[in-house]
């Protein structure tokens, strides 16, 4: 190709995806394996994937989208829910192999990202939530990703919600997060069966929980427009979106309800992250 390609690098709990783009972010090549629980047969894995992928033509750059925590600037990673692959050197390795920009930001800050570039509708203020193994967000701000105190992330799927009759432990250490209650992982527990089995009364439940959490993130943020992606959310489908909406409509009094809505990249969005990350075009 003739600029060469922009490769993405979604790392999942239960997957990775990885894709080849052109200059603008037009997929030419894409795979998918399952994500080894051991971190060094992990990166091996990450090699053979971008190798394989540079048959697409030379590599210009490189973008992974990966689970926080983890020091962007470094490209040290340490996601959550895969603790053999915490405290990998995953920029140190990509670039001595590769010599090329590497960039890696928590998946839900370029799954915001790609919303922003590749989705239907344009925000000033733009939410992404996912639903998944775990749950978080990204927030973009006239189209850049915001950023705490130091650049830290913000954990929205780490805000605390009361739930009197019950306390539950998160991953994190802390009780009662929202994660705890409508995660994957949360709702294997409670229900004792996959999200994609439950019942329209039991979507209904989750819905109400994560309603609870969005309006308090629509608070603290007044985003124009709040997307909802991940396995869990499109699962739910429209009685967990309408759930959620009711909870934000009845409780939300000093600001307007945004809009809510399901991403349009469907299960990509992250890895359409991960090539806008490569992208020259995306503001570092």
């Amino acid at each position: 190709m003739e600029n060469g390609v922009y490769i993405g690098l979604d790392i999942g709990g239960t997957k990775i995806l990885a894709a080849a783009a052109d200059s603008r972010g037009r997929l030419v090549r894409r795979r998918k394996i399952a994500s080894p629980a051991d971190g060094a047969e992990g990166l091996r894995s990450l090699f053979d994937l971008v190798d394989d992928l540079a048959a697409a033509g030379p590599i210009a750059a490189i973008g992974a989208a990966c689970g926080g925590p983890l020091d962007r600037r470094s490209g040290l990673i340490s996601p959550l829910h895969q603790p053999g692959w915490h405290n990998m050197a995953l920029g140190a390795a990509l670039q001595e192999r590769y010599n090329v920009p590497f960039r890696v930001e928590v998946d839900t800050d370029a799954a915001a990202l790609a919303e922003g570039l590749f989705g239907g509708r344009k925000a000033e203020r733009l939410l992404y939530v996912t639903l998944s193994t775990g749950v978080g967000g990204g927030l973009l701000v006239d189209g850049e990703i915001y950023r705490g105190a130091g650049g830290v992330h913000p954990e929205i799927g780490h805000q605390q919600i009361t739930r009197p009759e019950e306390t539950v432990l998160c991953a994190c250490g802390a009780f009662n997060c929202l994660e705890a209650f409508v995660s994957g992982t949360a709702i294997r527990r409670r229900f004792n069966k996959a999200a994609a089995t439950l019942d329209e009364d039991e979507w209904k439940h989750i819905g109400s929980l994560l309603g609870i959490g969005l309006r308090n993130a629509a608070v603290l943020y007044a985003p124009d427009l709040i997307v909802l992606g991940g396995g869990v959310a499109l699962g739910g489908g429209a009685t967990l979106l309408q759930a959620a909406r009711r909870v934000m409509e009845r409780n939300l009094k000093l600001l307007p309800v945004p809009e809510l809505r399901f991403s349009e990249l469907g299960y990509e969005t992250a890895l359409m992250g991960a090539i806008a990350l490569a992208l020259p075009t995306i503001k570092q």
